[in-house]
C-alpha cells in the first residue's frame, strides 16, 4: 500500500491514545528520472534542464497595471484584518511579491538567488527528493558553503520516507562533509505510532534574511517534467521581499533550534530590506502598481501554539466573501467548518469556483474529493476538473481583493495536524495575478463538472466515493 495512504489512515487506530505530538502526513513522491543532471551549479538552470511547461495551454502575461473596480481601489487591508482576521498578528505592508506558476519558473529563480547568497541560506521542506534537481541544488549549496555562507537545511522524516528517492544516511553524511548543515525533523523511530501527527509540511526558503520563498513545491524534478502516472505536475510558489521575510525567518529558526538543539539567533539574521544596489539580481520582478507596498500577513500553524489559525482564516475569508470565491486545492477532502462556510456562501449568492484534479498522487483522495465537489456542485458551486496532469496548488482568491496561498491543503492533515504556513496577501494586483492563472487553467485545461459528466461514473464508483468520505477526519 502507498506509504502516503498508510500515514493518512494511521490516526484511525491511534487518535484516542495520542495527543499533540510530532508525527506524519503524506504527499506521495513517486516518479521516474528524466531530467539531465546539471553539471555546473553556476549555470542557469534552464540551460541545463530546458523543459517547458508542457501542455499547459496559453499562459497570460502578468499585467503591470490592470484596471480595478471601485471596490478594489477603496480596499483597506487594515480594516479587513481588524474585522475579519483579528488573530493574525505577523503583518507588514512594505512587501513585493511574485508568483511562479510552475516548477521551471520556481527553480530558475531559486537557483539564481542561491548563487548570490552572501551570509545565510535556510531551507525547510517536507522533502528533498534525491534526484537531479536536488543534487544540482546540493552542488550549488556546497559551493556557497565553501564561500563562507551558512547553509542550514531541514526536512521532514515522513516526507523523506514517502518518496521513492529518499535521502539516505550515507547521502546525508556526504552532504555534511561538504559543509551543509542538514537535519531531519522528527525521525520515525519506534514506536512509530507516536509519529502520526504533526508532520512538518511547510516549504520555506530564506536567503540572507531578505528574500523568502514559499508555496506548494518541495525539491523534486517532477515539478518540471511531471510524472508518468498522471502527466504534468502543476503548482504555484511565490517569492517575497520586505518585512514579511522576517516572519518566515522566525518560523524557520524556531523549528531549527528545536530540532537541532542549537540556539541560532541574532539581529544579523533579520537585516530588513536590502538597499537597491545590494538586491539580488536577475530575478523575476514585481511589476505591479503596489510593488514595495503590499500588505502580507504570514499565517503559521504550529500544532501546540496556533492549532486553529489556518482553519479560522479559511473559514472567515469564505464567510465574509460577498461576490466571488475561487479555489484550487489538491486534497479537497474538507471538514465540516469549511464545507459549511462554502455552502452558506453559495446560499447568499456568492459565486464559488473550484478547480480540482481528475488524478492524484494519493490513491483514495480523488474519491473523497469527488464526493465533496459533487455535493457543492448540486448546491450551486461551479466545479472544474483539471485535465492532463495533477494541480497541486493551494490558493484561494476572495472577491478579487485578496488571496491566501502557501502549503496548507483543505484536508484534516493541514487544518488539524501538521505544521503549515500560508500568506494572506491583502493586495488586489497580486490577487489578479493568481486569478489570471486560475482563469487560464479553467479555460484551457479544465472540464466542468455537470450532471451528465457525473452520471458517466458507475454506480459502484459513486458508492465507493460515498463510503470513502467517512475517512475525511483522518486524511
Amino acid at each position: 500500500m502507498h506509504s502516503s495512504l498508510i500515514v493518512r489512515l494511521l490516526p484511525l487506530v491511534s487518535l484516542l491514545s495520542l495527543s499533540c505530538q510530532s508525527a506524519s502526513a503524506g504527499e506521495g513522491s513517486h516518479c521516474a528520472d528524466g531530467i539531465a543532471p546539471i553539471q555546473e551549479a553556476v549555470s542557469p538552470l534552464t540551460e541545463k534542464v530546458g523543459i517547458e511547461d508542457a501542455a499547459s495551454g496559453p499562459q497570460p502575461a502578468e499585467e503591470a497595471h490592470p484596471s480595478f473596480s471601485s471596490a478594489q481601489l477603496a480596499f483597506s487591508p487594515d480594516s479587513l484584518l481588524a474585522s475579519q482576521f483579528p488573530w493574525v498578528k505577523d503583518v507588514s505592508s512594505n512587501n513585493s511579491l511574485v508568483f511562479f506558476k510552475n516548477g521551471q519558473e520556481k527553480f530558475d529563480d531559486l537557483f539564481r538567488a542561491v548563487r548570490q547568497a552572501r551570509s545565510t541560506i535556510h531551507m525547510e521542506y517536507f522533502n528533498f527528493r534525491d534526484d537531479s534537481i536536488a543534487n544540482a541544488l546540493f552542488d550549488l549549496l556546497a559551493i556557497k558553503a565553501k564561500q563562507g555562507v551558512k547553509v542550514r537545511l531541514l526536512f521532514d522524516a515522513f516526507g523523506n520516507d514517502s518518496n521513492n528517492k529518499p535521502l539516505r544516511r550515507k547521502k546525508l553524511q556526504e552532504l555534511r562533509r561538504r559543509g551543509l548543515e542538514i537535519y531531519v525533523y522528527d525521525p520515525l523511530d519506534f514506536p512509530w505510532l507516536t509519529h502520526v501527527f504533526s508532520r512538518d509540511h511547510r516549504k520555506i526558503v530564506v536567503i540572507d534574511g531578505q528574500t523568502a520563498y514559499s508555496g506548494g513545491m518541495n525539491i523534486a524534478d517532477y515539478y518540471i517534467k511531471g510524472k508518468a502516472e498522471f502527466g504534468q505536475w502543476r503548482d504555484i510558489h511565490f517569492r517575497i521581499e520586505g518585512d514579511a521575510v522576517a516572519s518566515y525567518q522566525k518560523i524557520f529558526l524556531r523549528i531549527w533550534n528545536r530540532t537541532t538543539g542549537q540556539h541560532v539567533h541574532g539581529a544579523d539574521l533579520y537585516p530588513g530590506m536590502s538597499l537597491p544596489e545590494k538586491a539580488l539580481q536577475g530575478l523575476k520582478q514585481d511589476t505591479t502598481s503596489t510593488r514595495g507596498h503590499k500588505t502580507i500577513a504570514v499565517v503559521n500553524r504550529e500544532p501546540c501554539l496556533t492549532p486553529d489559525v489556518i482553519r479560522r482564516t479559511f473559514v472567515s475569508a469564505i464567510s465574509h466573501a460577498q461576490r466571488l470565491i475561487q479555489i484550487i486545492n489538491p486534497y479537497f477532502t474538507l471538514r465540516r467548518p469549511v464545507r459549511r462556510a462554502l455552502q452558506e456562501a453559495i446560499k447568499r449568492g456568492v459565486r464559488v469556483e473550484i478547480i480540482v484534479s481528475d488524478k492524484s498522487d494519493i490513491p483514495i483522495t480523488p474519491q473523497v474529493v469527488d464526493y465533496n465537489v459533487r455535493r457543492l456542485q448540486r448546491r450551486g458551486a461551479h466545479v472544474y476538473y483539471f485535465q492532463g496532469g495533477f494541480h497541486h496548488s493551494k490558493i484561494m482568491m476572495i472577491d478579487s481583493l485578496y488571496c491566501f496561498a502557501g502549503s496548507a491543503n483543505l484536508d484534516s492533515r493541514s487544518l488539524y495536524f501538521d505544521y503549515e504556513v500560508n500568506a494572506l496577501i491583502l493586495d488586489p494586483p497580486s490577487t489578479h495575478a493568481l486569478q489570471s492563472i486560475f482563469e487560464s487553467d479553467k479555460l484551457h485545461r479544465c472540464r466542468p463538472l455537470t450532471d451528465d459528466y457525473w452520471r458517466q461514473r458507475s454506480k459502484g464508483k459513486r458508492f465507493s466515493q460515498w463510503l470513502y468520505h467517512f475517512l475525511e477526519p483522518w486524511i
